[in-house]
């Protein structure tokens, strides 16, 4: 790489360390129950394994024939709302290694629906042409981004959800429904994000001496797409900086799918990512991609997250995983779904106990559109080195959420949106 600091910068998430003495602060907002109103209808319910009856995460929860859409979260569950005025007849439930479930709208109800979904391996006998070395599929995969993404803007409308834990206590949550301008593949124009409604909860306790303020947000989930930001992981360069190996084939919606690992092959100069590419075979368009940070040198890692630390800190990042995916639409790829995670371990000087720190976030499209996409006013735009926290404020209407679609929070994050409440109750 010509320039592996600024590489690695792209997708690392800036943590900023603060001093801290502050009082508590609580924002309600977080409401779990929503009542349907007279535009939409909304449908909750969980995807499981139809073998063992695991749950599947983050799979694809569409409605057919349209642009809306949403991700089932950790556990499986999901919720999907569609407008009255809607004739889809189906949702559509998509996930790698399973076949599509095509589900009637009719056979829908508020709550509790579950799903099991068939898993489908690729047969012995399967016909198909075997690639040759794997360094060529990725030269196929950066040669056809042209013609397997967009080469118009499209407007997004996204899901974004934040947190940080202490340990594996919730300590800030933070939600919002925002507006995407996505720039064509082809051009140069960056995307630009603003945030239409957005609402937050957090437990700042007066003896805590250090508070996470995570800079950038649904900026940052934007900067996981790495097909239109290929200085991050998905370029040229990387063909002769990594090794890669055809590890297995799976199948989603009927296609088939190379997944490639690939790995640094030097893991002492830079902290640099190993993970695995989910690739078309037909169009050799990147459908997912999986990755982690290498912390062999945490230090060095550390200086890539920490933008500011209180003195008496040694901060050491515990792990940095990252996940990105694309829905296909006709004959092009589209940005769906982008999710990261990161944990850090500080160490004060006279103390006899570590503090442990995590925090996620993750980026669902839920609507999408090719009709006249317009630039965001730089006075409306999110900034990538802007604080998500400081821009949201504690809400407490129950629908907040109204006709927008969202990720449905898992019971660790109910749990923390109950407590919230009862703080703020106080």
């Amino acid at each position: 790489m010509k320039n592996y600091r600024f590489y690695i910068r792209s997708t690392a998430l800036f943590l900023l360390f603060i001093l801290a003495g502050l009082p508590l602060i609580a924002g309600n907002g977080f409401g779990v129950i929503e009542s349907d109103t007279a535009n939409y209808r909304t449908y909750r319910g969980k995807l499981v394994d139809k073998l063992d009856n695991k749950p599947i995460s983050y799979a694809d929860v569409i409605v057919a024939g349209e642009n809306t859409s949403t991700v089932s979260n950790s556990q499986g569950n999901f919720v999907i709302k569609i407008s009255r005025k809607s004739p889809a007849q189906f949702i559509h439930i998509s996930h790698l290694g399973y076949k599509t479930a095509e589900i009637p709208v009719s056979s829908l109800v508020r709550r509790h629906n579950l799903i099991r979904i068939e898993p489908v391996a690729v047969a012995l006998n399967q016909v198909y042409v075997r690639p040759g070395p794997v360094e060529d599929i990725l030269k196929k995969v950066l040669k056809n981004i042209g013609q397997n993404y967009p080469r118009v803007a499209n407007e997004m409308t996204g899901f974004y959800r934040e947190s940080i834990k202490k340990r594996r206590s919730y300590v800030s949550l933070l939600e919002a429904v925002v507006d995407i301008y996505k720039a064509s593949y082809r051009g140069l124009l960056n995307d630009q994000v603003r945030i239409i409604k957005g609402r937050k909860g957090s437990n700042v306790k007066r003896m805590d001496t250090l508070v996470f303020k995570l800079q950038g947000g649904p900026a940052m989930g934007l900067m996981l797409d790495i097909v239109k930001n290929p200085y991050v992981l998905l370029n040229s360069d990387m063909i002769y900086e990594y090794n890669f190996s055809l590890v297995n084939e799976v199948k989603k919606n009927g296609r088939l799918y190379y997944v490639i690992a690939f790995e640094p092959i030097d893991k002492e100069r830079v902290p640099r990512y190993s993970g695995k590419y989910y690739i078309d075979v037909q169009t050799y368009a990147l459908a997912s991609a999986d990755f982690q940070l290498e912390l062999n040198q945490p230090e060095k890692a550390a200086s890539l997250f920490i933008k500011k630390k209180p003195f008496g800190a040694k901060v050491n990042p515990l792990y940095a995983h990252y996940f990105v995916k694309y829905r296909r639409q006709g004959d092009k790829w589209y940005f769906n779904y982008a999710k990261g995670e990161v944990a850090f371990k500080i160490k004060w000087k006279k103390r006899l106990f570590n503090s442990i720190y995590s925090t996620t976030f993750e980026l669902a499209i839920t609507d999408r559109s090719e009709k006249n996409p317009e630039r965001i006013k730089g006075s409306e735009r999110f900034k990538p080195n802007e604080i998500f926290a400081e821009s949201v404020e504690a809400f407490s209407k129950s629908d907040y959420w109204g006709k927008y679609n969202y990720i449905e929070p898992n019971q660790s994050i109910q749990s923390a949106i109950r407590r919230f409440k009862r703080l703020l109750r106080k």
